[in-house]
């Protein structure tokens, strides 16, 4: 499989490591050296000092920083990255930084760098992720079967369009945040009409859970799993015209659009 380098050890580069732990040789740096190397300590990985030491090592070298630090670590690492393409062992570059196209990030540490861009979700901690990924023409199909059995331990991979990752950002990117205030609405709710805090949160949480399995295991439109709910005069076509009321459909149309147009003004 080869050596894979991660520079940044937050919550998504960890998850994506620890996915990858399995009978790989991995490589960790971070900023904080002290986080970097508590995350390789607990994965049996090899700690880094610097970002340049992480390209050097890795055949393939995960970006798991903000998109606002991105161009200072391609400015770092691309002599690396040029010398290894110039002796003609490129590494795979794998970048999860909103924004930033594969383009961009060629223009940064050289043209035909092979490029792959993700954009997980925070599931992935779990196992349960949403993890779309566009690869640049230089990206070979042995690493894309590499990477794929990797990330297949933090959830559901799909692969896109690349023109399609901004959008894949504001929907399933920054979608369990949308999420998580619903299921801490749904709970208030359930304190307001008199449950204790603990159940309701159980109940809210659960109920979203079975929903999306609904959806996912049935194949049936939202639209009509709804309707299976829905009694004429009942009380969820009462709680439906509330949230009508409130305009959420359209404010969650509008929660991912603002997300997704945020992912572009980052690039």
């Amino acid at each position: 499989m080869g050596t894979v380098a991660c520079i940044g050890s937050g919550n998504m580069g960890f998850a994506l490591m620890k996915c990858a732990a399995k009978g790989t040789e991995i490589y960790i740096t971070d900023a904080d050296a002290q986080k970097a190397k508590q995350a390789a300590d607990s994965l049996g990985a090899n700690f880094l000092l610097y970002n340049t030491e992480a390209a050097e090592k890795g055949d393939i070298i995960f970006l798991a920083v903000k998109p606002q630090i991105l161009a200072q670590v391609l400015a770092e690492i691309a002599p690396v990255v040029l010398k290894k393409r110039e002796a003609g062992a490129p590494p795979a570059l794998v970048s999860m930084a909103a924004g930033w196209s594969i383009e961009k990030i060629q223009k940064a540490v050289g043209e035909k760098t092979p490029v792959v861009r993700i954009m997980p979700n925070t599931p992935a901690l779990i196992g349960k992720g949403m993890i779309a990924m566009a690869c640049s023409k230089e990206i070979k199909t042995n690493t894309v079967s590499i990477l794929e059995n990797i990330l297949s331990g933090a959830g559901v991979i799909d692969m896109v369009e690349e023109r399609f990752m901004d959008a894949v950002t504001g929907l399933s990117g920054s979608g369990p945040a949308y999420v998580y205030l619903f299921i801490e609405a749904l709970a208030d709710g359930g304190v307001q009409a008199g449950l204790p805090r603990d159940k309701a949160l159980r109940y809210a949480a659960q109920t979203v859970f079975g929903a999306a399995a609904m959806v996912q295991e049935t194949g049936k439109h939202p639209g009509e799993l709804k309707d299976m709910v829905t009694s004429p005069g009942g009380t969820t076509i009462a709680g439906i015209a509330a949230l009508e009321n409130g305009a959420f459909r359209s404010s969650v149309i509008k929660a991912v659009e603002a997300a997704w147009k945020r992912s572009i003004e980052l690039g």
